[in-house]
């Protein structure tokens, strides 16, 4: 008869009886270790014994590297991507709220609208102050003479003082020829219109960014650059157009090709226009052609 196999059994603990619970030699049967228990310590013990094992978990995996090593659970250089990801698609939406706010802008101004001026393109909550005009008339009246007397002085060129602002950015030529039309706000022609050689080459004014390019339906290919300083410039009646939405410019780089003349096929014409701070301003008084 083979040597018959103990079976483990157990029976359902009382809380006010008592159990010894120890560890014997298997060959000798000399009890090493031992414990008096209750039913009621037995179940403390454990529940004791499940809550540490629980805290110590958390703790583990909250406060040391251990919880990378959990399926799902992204690491250190991942978090990192995470965080690059965020402020990149913020720094996104920020220029994209700048490009509709100048988009808009540039439309306004093309239909010949006055622009929205705010203080940043991205905050739609600011509100401009109502304008309260507080000057007396004796004022007024000065100020009226002071400019009436600004508008009669020139300077050597024959060409009105203008901004200083202006002045100061040297402003390049962006087609050399004949002025045909000039500057006059009276009748809503905010530029001057140029006559230059066949397939003369248009030149940026100023360093900028391209913010339209492209043909409307008049048919007309208008390039439209906005620079520093709330300066913008529009090139219109252009053959060809050079550079793309969105393409940065230095002064002087060619972005179109001058169209026809109305008068003749022999020479190239273009239409420039210069606002500055939402308002047209008259390109001969900062540009020599």
């Amino acid at each position: 008869m083979g040597e018959k196999k103990g079976k483990l059994r157990f029976k359902s603990l009382k809380i006010n009886d008592k159990y010894h619970l120890g560890i014997f030699n298997d060959t000798t049967y000399e009890q090493i270790f031992y414990i008096r228990l209750n039913g009621r310590s037995v179940v403390i013990t454990v529940a004791v014994s499940v809550f540490i094992l629980i805290a110590l978990t958390t703790v583990l995996i909250a406060f040391t590297p251990i919880k990378e090593l959990i399926p799902g659970y992204p690491d250190r250089e991942m978090r990192k991507t995470m965080q690059r990801n965020i402020f990149m698609i913020d720094s996104m939406e920020n220029t994209i709220a700048e490009w509709n706010f100048y988009l808009d802008n540039s439309i306004k101004i093309l239909s010949g609208n006055i622009p929205q001026i705010i203080q940043s393109p991205s905050d739609s909550t600011y509100k401009s102050k109502p304008f309260v005009d507080s000057r007396s008339k004796a004022d007024s009246l000065f100020r009226q003479q002071i400019e009436r007397e600004e508008q009669l002085n020139v300077n050597s060129n024959g060409i009105n003082s203008g901004n200083k602002e202006l002045w100061n950015m040297n402003l390049m030529t962006p087609l050399k020829g004949e002025i045909v039309s000039k500057f006059d706000i009276g009748t809503e022609h905010f530029g001057i219109d140029i006559v230059s050689t066949p397939n003369a080459v248009v030149t940026a004014i100023y360093d900028g960014t391209v913010i339209m390019s492209d043909r409307t339906v008049e048919p007309d290919n208008i390039i439209q650059i906005q620079h520093d300083n709330n300066l913008m410039s529009v090139y219109k009646h252009n053959a060809k157009l050079l550079k793309k939405q969105g393409s940065r410019v230095k002064a002087g780089d060619a972005i179109a090709i001058a169209g026809n003349s109305e008068e003749s096929n022999s020479s190239s014409s273009l239409h420039l226009e210069i606002w500055y701070r939402g308002t047209p301003v008259n390109p001969e008084q900062y540009i020599v052609f």
